[in-house]
């Protein structure tokens, strides 16, 4: 569905912002002319207007580093874009995920889901989540059981810093139940978005 877009503010031009769709991370900004905002909704990949090229440019048109459209809003003002893509591949040319660095907008917990991620894939030897992840489904699940009793007996309590401490082992081992079932975080979080909607 296109947007009515008001290109004449910024002579021709308006300044579009990427953001991945899954991690809401940051990826890069550009520019682009009405041609080039129809290339996009045409084709489905993000196309800009370079600049300094004078002329459409689609990501990753030399690198396969493309950027699928999942979603586009406009701005209240209708001059400034915002779409949300699925990169395939490092955005930046330096080889970086975003142009603004690689700290995960989402925070922390994206990152320790990374972490866990690696770390079993890696086979790291000496890693606790790796250990735990090798001796199955029935035993990671249940030490999510139990630390999830562990915050419930916590939470009855006066102890701030023991139930912090607990509900940190929950959510740590239920990430790593999520990996074992082959599951994401982001997985989950669309599902209480589609509740949300309702």
């Amino acid at each position: 569905m296109k947007l009515d877009i008001d290109f004449q503010k910024g002579n021709g031009l308006v300044p579009v912002i990427i953001q991945d769709n899954d991690s809401m991370q940051v990826l890069m900004q550009g520019y682009m002319n009405k041609e080039a905002y129809e290339q996009t909704i045409a084709e489905g990949k993000v196309t800009f207007f370079s600049r300094t090229k004078n002329r459409l440019w689609t990501k990753g048109e030399t690198s396969g580093n493309y950027l699928l459209v999942k979603d586009i809003k406009a701005d209240c003002d209708k001059d400034c874009l915002l779409i949300a893509v699925e990169a395939i591949g490092a955005t930046c040319h330096t080889g970086s995920t975003s142009c603004f660095g690689e700290t995960n907008d989402k925070g922390f917990v994206y990152a320790l889901e990374q972490i866990i991620s690696e770390r079993i894939i890696n086979n790291v030897e000496s890693s606790y989540t790796n250990q735990l992840y090798k001796q199955g489904i029935n035993k990671v699940a249940q030490k999510v059981g139990e630390e999830a009793v562990e915050v419930v007996i916590e939470a009855k309590d006066n102890n701030d810093e023991l139930f912090k401490n607990e509900a940190a082992d929950l959510l740590y081992h239920y990430l790593i139940l999520l990996k074992a079932k082959g599951f994401v975080l982001s997985d989950i979080e669309s599902v209480l978005k589609e509740r949300h909607k309702k």
